[in-house]
């Protein structure tokens, strides 16, 4: 089945969704981001087929979220890291997170705690605006076309 490609279309959204819209991507990201790089690790964690693993690897590789480095040469064997642009992702990934710790946690609470390193508490990732450093909801901001509306 061929992929529907988000990448030409004039929208930061959807360009984003072309590099990890497909619903493994940012699984197989969160469990870079943890710690479980290499292949067998996140076959096993996931519960994924290794077809579909690898493609998604291949994919994100190629779209420079992941960097693949060997870690034996004999036999050789590869993990995977987290490019910038992969880092900068699960920034993201913790935007999701709040949503999903609010929304669909249930009764128990949210699965995972993340602990800031600056001030060493639990905490959560706010949006706040990067010019006047107020909080930065959806409810708060006028869409505008910006100088790329056009595409490139």
């Amino acid at each position: 089945m061929q992929r529907t490609r988000f990448d030409e279309m004039a929208c930061s959204i959807a360009r984003t969704l072309d590099v990890i819209g497909e619903p493994w991507s940012p699984l197989i990201l969160r469990d870079v981001y943890v710690g479980i790089a290499r292949f067998d690790e996140l076959q096993r964690d996931l519960g994924i087929s290794s077809k579909v693993l690898s493609e998604r690897l291949k994919w994100l590789v190629g779209h420079d979220v992941l960097e693949r480095r060997e870690y034996s040469r004999r036999p050789p064997r590869h993990e995977y890291v987290l490019t910038q642009k992969g880092r900068e992702l699960c920034d993201l990934l913790l935007v999701m997170v709040r949503w999903g710790d609010r929304w669909t946690a249930g009764t128990s609470g949210p699965p995972v705690l993340y602990r800031h390193h600056a001030c060493g508490r639990i905490g959560h990732v706010e949006l706040h605006c990067s010019a006047c450093g107020q909080p930065m909801r959806a409810t708060d901001v006028d869409v505008l076309p910006g100088p790329g509306a056009a595409g490139d």
